[in-house]
């Protein structure tokens, strides 16, 4: 027998007199892939990755909530759950207690102020429902069981194990958010933590559920990095003339010139300069069909969500809120 058949047959004997162990088994799929990316990124410990996501609970609420989003419904049906009163009226009030800070965050990013306020109201209405699922639980959810957007939630979920502690309000297993895995007063996702998330307290430690600042400077980094326009509006209602072309609305950055929407029926109900690029977006309003030209900070605020209707939701609110902040007999509520 040569040697290395007999170095086979050795290794064999002994491979036979060895304790055999099966492979452990995944507690959620694609999870061992994920933890072996994350440790070889980060140098984290691979048993407790492990162990945090394992613990981690697959929720079919979540499952049912994103298939039905409400940025799914007509504008007439939309409008009405973020442009209450009472909403309005609570952003008013957290303005007024909050304007120095908020002023000062705004002007220091050059973001107009009421939007960050209207953005913790769709949000969160002002930081008072910040969601109660835990954050792993949603992000292990659909990283893992939505396929339509598994890729999307399992790089947010793998930002999310990659953060340091100095960009959380906690540890991970404890933090609690949106169906979506989004977090604090403004509904971050891990991307956005990541990469907008101010420390602005300067307490060397960013939180998104009890530090105001470190909030509203999050909030405003985010549409000062987008290309926020201070000053320039967010979108004027639109006049269809005669027999206008149909347009369908792009969510991408306006190009077209107000001048070149008026050649093809639509009108500014205001003077806008002519040369200001422009979308064209019909919303379903109660009464018929609404036609709005939007603009660069329109598409800003789709930057933060995609949907236009969260957008226009926005716009209103802020306008209502800055109105009412200002004169409070002047609360804007009609579309």
């Amino acid at each position: 027998m040569s040697i290395s058949a007999r170095l086979y047959v050795l290794l064999a004997a002994l491979a036979l007199c060895l304790p055999w162990r099966p492979a452990r088994a995944e507690v959620h799929p694609g999870e061992a892939a994920l933890v072996r990316e994350v440790a070889a990124d980060t140098g984290k410990s691979p048993a407790r990755l492990t162990a945090l996501l394992d613990q981690a609970k697959k929720q079919q609420s979540i499952l049912d909530a994103i298939a039905r989003p409400a940025e799914s419904m007509d504008w007439k049906n939309y409008r009405p759950i973020f442009l209450t009163p009472s909403r309005i009226q609570d952003g008013i009030e957290f303005y007024r207690k909050h304007r120095a800070l908020i002023d000062a965050t705004a002007d220091k990013y050059g973001v107009d102020p009421q939007y960050l306020v209207a953005i913790l109201g769709v949000e969160t209405r002002y930081g008072s429902n910040t969601g109660h699922y835990k954050v792993l639980d949603a992000l292990v959810t659909l990283a893992f069981y939505y396929p339509p957007r598994a890729a999307f939630f399992r790089k947010q979920l793998k930002i999310l194990l990659e953060l340091p502690a100095s960009k959380l309000a906690g540890p991970l297993d404890t933090l609690t958010g949106s169906y979506a895995g989004a977090q604090g007063w403004g509904q971050f996702m891990p991307s956005s933590i990541k990469h907008y998330a101010v420390d602005a307290d300067h307490d060397g430690h960013i939180d998104l559920y009890h530090s105001l600042p470190d909030i509203l400077a999050s909030v405003a980094n985010y549409f000062h990095a987008h290309g926020w326009k201070p000053d320039e509006g967010v979108a004027a209602q639109a006049q269809p003339m005669d027999h206008p072309d149909p347009i369908k609305y792009l969510s991408r950055p306006p190009s077209m010139p107000l001048e070149d929407y008026e050649s093809r029926g639509y009108a500014p109900l205001r003077h806008i300069a002519p040369g200001m690029p422009a979308n064209l977006l019909t919303l379903q309003a109660e009464h018929g069909p609404q036609y709005w030209f939007t603009f660069q900070n329109f598409y800003v605020i789709t930057r933060y969500n995609s949907s236009p209707l969260y957008a226009m939701a926005i716009r209103q609110l802020a306008n209502a809120i800055a109105a009412g902040v200002h004169d409070p007999a002047a609360q804007e509520v009609a579309p």
